[in-house]
């Protein structure tokens, strides 16, 4: 490599994390971490992805629909070379912007934006803080979104989409009447995205309902400020994308080679392939029916096969006349992706043992990267400390407070670390760089805090915000979801109950024994978090603690290593100070599983132990259309990816699970398994048509299901879901309006006090309506979970459904109105008893 190459990827990370570069006059320029999910239609994009733990990285180049054949073609040329810097061993992948491929997206959970322009005409990606924005963003997909800059007017609207017109200060988000939940609450994901990345956090944000624009008045004035009147009617809507694969078991190998300077295309076998047929000394081409290209390189094949692989990919593609957008991606012999792997079938890696095997990806199960973090170069590079979410090395200084009466009351220090479900902290961390102070604001929110509590909570971070003049970064945390500085801080000593209350002189009931689940291998990295005390909570991979009334055990499961034992020794110290038995996995004694209520199945399967698999495990969103069974692939899966409105597939090879989420459609439902049934007769590896199929309902899932994800969270189902549009962001606009804003969101002055009893569409004065039919509805604070008694006066107990609005209501039941009275009456009283509505 010459050495203006070496000059280019010298601040190239191999850590773990994203970086993104732009083509910049024909150069490589870095895109800074608040732009990323944004790409301009004018560019070129190169992607570098680096999963950490020994895994081959994945090296993207983006093609903007406008960008020139000369930045194309020098994202190539950068792919190729950056490849041969990191050895060779990435998966290089071909993106065309509106046909990204799943792991693509997969980086950008909150949506990909499109903007008009490039960075060549003077458009910068994100410039934080500054509020001269307007512009309108046609936000599409339920899984996942892209949002794309469109003319900022009535005539791109539609009926079917979501709109998001961002003035700076403000944002409002306009549903489309024909838009489903889904998509709408992707796209408040986004808005809130934007908020939070572009405008620190300061930027409003309204909804508008498409149907209802009468009950949004004042947004609607806004929006007829910006746009004008409107004239005539809205376009109807346009169809989403296609999902993003066709199950296609037409598979074709080819061996590429140049023969005088001329492309030879020589085809090998068709499928089911088998492993053998690829030569380490030469390069191969994978072509299912165009829907995909893959290219292999082997590890002995000549330096200039190897360097011109994307090349060739992209000259086959053109010579069989698939489309521009076809995907196209090249592997390294030892490097294969699970799509690739999925083709052949058998495949063995190397130095896989017999038998079993090894079926079992360690990303999958809970498991904590095993690098150590080298602190100290993240002063020296702050790109790093970007990448790794990791401002320093976590020695700072550290206050917290806890939400109490809605006031911020300060926590005894010697109880920093221990987090209870019932309550809400503020962690304010201050550290020094560059001989100046920053401050880093968390807001931690328990599962079981009340709606009140978190609004206050968010509500008094503004007046800690407010005291520093604005300077700490503002960070939401949900119970669970702790980013990797706030675990450091705590320095190993991070302990979250899943309920109670930390506060002082607070009663705790007499709970028998307690599990506890540690991960982590530093003090860096671990946390403690309670678990059901069962021993279906227990994973093979991870270290335990029960801790009982007369004695704690330290359990150990097979799979952990020496690390991992030594930060859950110290947890134990933290969490009691009772004496300590280890316990060895398959050597408990029986007052062990007496306390855990008796032995049952957990997560402890031998395969689940070995690294690296020949077939990792993989998830689709399922759907019959038009006649084809179609799937859309979910890079990177976790539990959250379970869609409660969707049949989802989880292939591990050996076994073929079903998901069916409680709001799934009735007919895929029903069809399921005959779906699954063409699932395999479809594969292009040739499977075994009698491999087990298990359908597996949502709240009822098994370990041997669950231990394919990791963290798992036995509780998600059991809680209610609260649309994100009441909860964290949908304020009106109009300051003037308070006592038209949703109850639990907060205005300027902070939390509603006193909120409305009964509120109209859109929120409104107090009335007293004679029915819930009669157009007046009442805050779902008032009914759900209440018994008859507490019931406001002259609401029928046995028909609270009818006292909530069209949105509460599909939000808390999970179907519309017209679809839940079509449902048998057994149906509608589980989902009423789901919903506290009993």
């Amino acid at each position: 490599m010459s050495d203006d190459n070496q000059d280019t990827f010298r601040n190239v990370s191999q850590k773990p994390g994203l970086q993104i570069w732009t083509i910049n006059n024909m150069q490589m320029v870095p895109v800074p971490a608040q732009g990323f999910g944004n790409f301009f239609e004018g560019d070129c994009y190169i992607v570098l992805y680096n999963k950490g733990s020994g895994q081959s990285a994945d090296v993207h180049y983006w093609i903007g629909n406008s960008s020139s054949q000369d930045e194309q073609g020098a994202a190539a040329i950068y792919v190729t070379q950056l490849d041969e810097h990191l050895g060779g061993s990435p998966v290089q992948h071909r993106e065309v912007q509106g046909n990204e491929s799943p792991r693509f997206r997969s980086y950008f959970k909150n949506g990909l934006i499109y903007k008009k322009g490039g960075v060549a005409s003077g458009f910068q990606h994100v410039d934080t803080n500054v509020y001269n924005v307007l512009r309108l963003l046609h936000v599409k997909g339920r899984k996942h979104v892209t949002a794309a800059e469109v003319e900022v007017t009535w005539t791109s609207f539609n009926n079917g989409d979501i709109f998001l017109l961002d003035m700076g200060k403000a944002i409002v988000q306009w549903n489309g009447p024909q838009s489903n939940r889904r998509e709408k609450l992707k796209a408040v994901l986004l808005a809130q995205d934007i908020r939070d990345r572009e405008r620190g956090g300061r930027a409003q944000i309204g909804l508008v309902e498409g149907g209802d624009e009468q009950d949004s008045p004042e947004l609607m004035k806004v929006m007829m400020a910006v746009l004008g009147q409107r004239t005539g009617q809205l376009k109807e809507a346009t169809p989403d994308d296609k999902p993003d694969q066709v199950q296609n078991n037409n598979v074709r190998l080819y061996h590429v080679f140049e023969n005088n300077g001329n492309l030879v295309v020589q085809e090998v076998a068709t499928q089911p392939l088998t492993q053998d047929l690829l030569h380490s000394s030469d390069c191969y081409i994978a072509d299912q029916r165009g829907s995909c290209v893959m290219v292999w390189k082997g590890k002995q094949a000549s330096k200039e096969e190897r360097k011109e692989a994307l090349n060739r990919a992209v000259g086959y593609i053109k010579a069989k006349n698939y489309p521009s957008n076809t995907s196209v991606k090249v592997m390294t012999d030892g490097g294969e992706s699970a799509m690739f792997k999925h083709l052949f079938k058998s495949w063995r890696d190397r130095g896989q043992t017999q038998g079993l095997g090894t079926t079992y990806s360690m990303g999958k199960i809970a498991k904590v990267d095993q690098v150590k973090f080298d602190v100290m170069e993240l002063h020296a590079r702050p790109e790093l400390a970007a990448q790794q979410r990791m401002v320093d090395d976590a020695s700072g200084d550290v206050k917290v407070w806890r939400i109490e009466n809605l006031e911020v009351a300060e926590v005894n220090p010697n109880t920093y670390g221990q987090f209870y479900g019932g309550d809400c902290y503020l962690v304010l961390y201050t550290y020094e760089m560059s001989n100046q102070r920053h401050y880093i604001l968390y807001m931690w929110q328990g599962r079981h805090a009340t709606k009140d509590e978190i609004t206050a909570c968010a509500y008094q971070a503004v007046n800690i915000d407010n005291k520093y003049n604005g300077a700490p970064v503002q960070v939401r945390v949900v119970m669970g979801k702790e980013p990797r500085h706030f675990l450091a801080i705590f320095k190993g000593k991070l302990v979250i109950f899943e309920g109670g209350t930390g506060r002082p002189g607070a009663v705790i009931p007499e709970q028998g024994a307690r599990l506890f689940q540690v991960r982590g291998t530093n003090e860096l990295n671990t946390k403690s978090t309670e678990v059901l005390s069962r021993a279906s909570s227990l994973n093979t991979n991870d270290v335990f603690l029960l801790k009982t009334n007369q004695i704690c055990y330290l359990w150990y499961g097979k799979g952990c290593n020496g690390d991992e034992r030594v930060m859950g020794r110290a947890m134990s110290d933290v969490l009691s100070k009772q004496d300590k038995q280890v316990v060895m996995e398959g050597q408990e004694p029986a007052e062990f599983w007496v306390a855990l209520g008796g032995k049952a199945p957990y997560a402890c399967d031998k395969r689940l132990q070995v690294e690296e698999p020949p077939h990792s495990p993989r998830l689709f969103e399922c759907s019959n259309q038009i006649g084809k069974f179609r799937m859309t692939e979910v890079d990177d899966f976790a539990q959250s990816d379970l869609d409660e409105d969707d049949v989802m597939l989880l292939d591990t090879w050996e076994e073929i699970f079903l998901w069916i989420g409680n709001s799934a459609n009735q007919y895929e439902t029903k069809e399921a398994w005959n779906s699954a049934q063409e699932y395999l007769r479809t594969h292009p590896a040739g499977r075994d048509p009698d491999t087990p199929i298990i359908i597996v309902k949502q709240g009822y899932e098994p370990p041997t299901f669950t231990g394919w994800f990791n963290a798992w969270d036995t509780h998600k189902w059991s809680v209610s879901l609260i649309s994100l549009t009441h909860v964290l962001c949908l304020q009106d606009l109009n300051n003037s309006n308070s006592n038209k804003r949703p109850v639990g969101v907060s205005g300027p002055g902070g939390p509603t006090s006193s909120p409305p009893v009964y509120q109209s569409h859109g929120g409104g004065d107090t009335v007293s309506p004679s029915a819930g039919s009669s157009g007046m509805y009442l805050n779902p604070e008032l009914i759900v979970n209440k018994s008859p008694s507490e019931l406001p006066q002259g609401v029928d107990p046995s028909q609270r459904e009818d006292y909530l609005s069209d949105v509460a209501f599909e939000n808390l039941l999970g179907t519309t109105r017209l679809d839940f009275k079509r449902l048998p009456s057994w149906r509608q009283s589980d989902l009423k008893k789901k919903a506290g509505l009993f």
